[in-house]
């Protein structure tokens, strides 16, 4: 019988874990939290310094059970959830579910990497829970929840039901929405460049761009500066031109150095999902998954589970010896003595970074990519070799260019021009950083293969050629080019960054378009909403320095119920006083039309609902005529293609509901259902659940399989798992008692969608 009790967040590890512990310990796993502040209420005591009234997850009741039934056996109980934060508040929560019933003695083990000898070091070098991470992650929860409860039901008051604002989404959002602000207001500015084809007496032709006029630098429009010079206009350039045909052209100077391009440093959290979403276009939140998997174990033949790589929420490049070690073995014999540096490579500590685990990297340097491979899925694969080519890479020799710049001199006009090559590749052998289109531009060297030249050597003018160009405004954020933002403003932490951009997604205040993220109509008046009531909340300067002072409580620094009396005092005043103010931002909202009502005759008004923008007359309620909004009804285009004739495929909406059409018609009839991506429920049945209407025009959801199959349900389906039966989805309710809510149609579970950000702390 197992004398120690082990106990973990995810399932997953168990396997990898049961193999290195063997039968002297019983691992069981918590799936996440067990307790959590309600999702019904607020759940602080404001009054009684923010005291949380935590209670068991709903579905969470069996699994601790088990625990305290396992409990009672053990002679020691160790907590090993994840190492961070979240971990040692799961931890604290266990230990006080299971200490009245055990004699056990409970202690805290942590590991950065799911191997035997780091699990076997955790194992015998156990502490007592850390209470400074606890509070500054009861800190966080805390000002988390009082922010959401607080400031979603003024949304919905002011605009719809079911919208949310989170204290950190909520920046992020903004950042988005100024983004796309400063896009509008953008004015583009017309600037050229001269470029000039030259001969050598061998009649060898290069080109040259002009770099100089006078002593001032060529610079495109909005580039300010002294000594710089812009070309603004084409009349200018004619005049140029003139000057320039009539020069004479000789080589003034030669230049040759060496540039040496140093390797990056290991990935940390932001870093690896910023460079995933370039090099593969994963999400953030995929990216997390497949680490997760990774980390926690992947069944490697004979082996067993294996984790391949160290904990992926972490913002330290650092590096334990003995992984250095191992990689610089690992490139002597792969690469040999010329790629390998003299002494390690060392990467300095990032401002503001917790330093709390090492940087991503592989747990054993004998695992390599091509060896695994047929164990992975593709994508595990893609992103195993992207952590290993980065680790191996930040510890290989900086690759050397033979730079060679010339200079041409024309009367009181310089060219210039640069070549490089590439002299020894270094760590460019095993890896290249990945760019975002936006910033690729024409690069700090040019390509430019030059003929053989000599200083004060005449050149021959072949041809001038003027290119016209206009500044072009900031580019929207991608996925990875917001979070490299969030890092830079300290907005978050490596935990929350996929959860973060998530939030924003799903609650359709930000769509992807063409990769870049773009504010909805829904998001803009959010955000607006946010701005003006809130201007301090949802500062970027304001919440970095709330990550701050999270930060010094969980240093023992400063005292967690302190930092929230700091907080909520001028909050609660602010908030006050904006009550006042709640029907006159509510009428702001309200956009005038002059469309007439068909039913009274009165002006018809844009108003937001749950759904969106939508009209309403300016009588109501006396009139309660509502209509889509002119041209809402219009078809929709999809990603999916017809079948039968590969035209795209567009929703329509018919007499039964919504649709999907070849927008090939009349030419292509081809239809088909418009699915909510949910199986139906019924045993044996393949169909998916899909939009109908009644004769009367009532919506409901029925089987795509009907006739075949009758299932039909008055309430929308919601792809959602029931966290208490595991029924694959539940149905959304609505009534005047408890407002917007879920139910599970198999074992009647209620719950509400928590009006807060879910993002959690490191």
């Amino acid at each position: 019988m197992a004398k120690n009790l082990l106990i973990v967040e995810s399932p997953t590890k168990t396997k990898t874990l049961a193999r290195f512990l063997g039968d002297d310990f019983n691992i069981l796993a918590t799936v996440g939290h067990i307790i959590d502040l309600p999702k019904s209420k607020i759940g602080v005591d404001v009054k009684n310094d923010f005291e949380p009234k935590y209670e068991v997850i709903s579905g969470k009741e069996k699994i601790i059970t088990a625990l305290k039934k396992a409990a009672k056996k053990a002679n020691t109980i160790y907590l090993a959830p994840d190492p961070d934060r979240e971990g040692e508040a799961i931890a604290w929560h266990v230990a006080n579910s299971l200490k009245d019933g055990s004699k056990a003695n409970i202690v805290r083990v942590t590991f950065n990497e799911i191997t035997k000898s780091a699990v076997l070091d955790a194992i015998e070098n156990p502490r007592q829970i850390d209470m400074n991470l606890v509070n500054a992650q009861q800190a966080r929860r805390v000002l988390d929840r009082i922010v959401g409860y607080t400031v979603s039901p003024f949304l919905w008051k002011t605009i719809a039901r079911n919208l949310s604002a989170g204290r950190v989404q909520s920046v992020a959002l903004r950042l988005v929405c100024e983004r796309e602000e400063a896009i509008t207001a953008f004015n583009a500015e017309e600037y050229w460049q001269i470029m000039a084809q030259l001969k050598t007496s061998r009649d060898e032709s290069f080109s040259v761009r002009l770099f100089k006029i006078e002593d001032k630098t060529v610079v495109k429009a909005g580039t300010d500066g002294a000594n710089k010079i812009t070309i603004g206009s084409e009349k200018e350039v004619k005049e140029y031109l003139a000057e320039l045909k009539k020069a004479d052209y000789t080589v003034e100077s030669i230049k040759k150095t060496t540039r040496s391009r140093k390797p990056l440093a290991p990935f940390i959290t932001s870093t690896l999902q910023q460079e995933s979403a370039k090099a593969f276009g994963f999400t953030p939140k995929r990216t997390m998954m497949l680490a997760q998997q990774l980390y926690e174990g992947v069944e490697i033949g004979k082996q067993g589970a294996v984790g391949l790589i160290t904990y992926m929420r972490t913002d330290s490049v650092r590096i334990s010896n003995e992984a250095l070690n191992a990689v610089r073995g690992f490139i002597k014999s792969s690469y040999g003595d010329d790629y390998l540096p003299a002494k390690p490579i060392s990467y300095g500590k990032k401002k503001g970074a917790q330093d709390a685990h090492e940087a991503i990297r592989p747990t054993n340097m004998d695992m390599t990519p091509e060896k695994v491979k047929k164990h992975l899925t593709p994508q595990q694969l893609k992103l195993y070799t992207l952590i290993w080519n980065r680790f191996v890479a930040s510890q290989m020799k900086a690759a050397k260019f033979d730079v060679l710049t010339v200079d041409i001199k024309a009367s009181r006009f310089l060219f210039r021009v640069t070549s490089q090559n590439l002299n020894f590749d270094g760590f460019l052998k095993l890896y290249h950083e990945e760019k975002e289109p936006d910033e690729n531009g024409n690069g700090e060297f040019g390509v430019a293969k030059l003929p053989k030249l000599k200083e004060s050597e005449k050149l021959s003018l072949v041809e001038l050629t003027p290119n016209q160009s206009f500044t072009k405004p900031p580019a929207r954020f991608s996925e990875a080019m917001l979070i490299k933002q969030l890092e830079a403003d300290g907005i978050g932490r490596p935990s929350t960054y996929a959860t973060i951009i998530s939030t924003i997604r799903d609650r359709k205040y930000v769509e992807l378009s063409e990769r870049k993220l773009a504010p909805t109509d829904l998001g803009q008046a959010v955000n607006k909403i946010l701005v003006q009531s809130f201007p301090d909340l949802f500062n970027v300067a304001f919440t970095a320095n709330m990550e701050k002072e999270l930060d010094l409580v969980e240093d023992g620094e400063d005292d967690w119920i302190k930092v929230l009396h700091e907080f909520y005092t001028p909050f609660a005043k602010d908030f006050e006083v904006l009550q006042t103010k709640q029907k006159e931002i509510k009428e702001s909202m309200v956009e005038k039309t002059d469309i007439i009502c068909d039913k009274c005759g009165k002006e018809m008004v844009i108003k937001w609902g749950r759904n969106g923008r939508f009209l309403s007359c300016s009588d109501y309620p006396a009139c309660k005529n509502a209509k889509p909004l002119p041209g809402q009804e219009a078809e929709m285009q999809t990603d999916q293609v017809c079948e039968k004739c590969n035209s795209p495929m567009v929703v329509k909406t018919g007499r039964f509901g919504r649709f999907l059409a070849c927008s090939s018609y009349p030419e292509c009839k081809n239809t088909k259902p418009l699915t909510l991506g949910i199986k139906c429920p019924k045993e044996g049945c393949t169909g998916e659940l899909v939009e109908r209407k009644t004769r009367g025009k009532r919506l409901f959801y029925g089987c795509s399989k009907y006739p075949k199959c009758d299932f039909a349900s008055w309430d929308m389906p919601v792809n959602k798992k029931c966290p208490v039966c595991g029924f694959h989805f539940m149905v959304a309710k609505t009534s005047k008692v408890k407002g917007d809510f879920m139910r599970c149609p198999q074992c009647k579970h209620e719950m509400v969608e928590e009006p807060t950000e879910s993002a959690t702390s490191s």
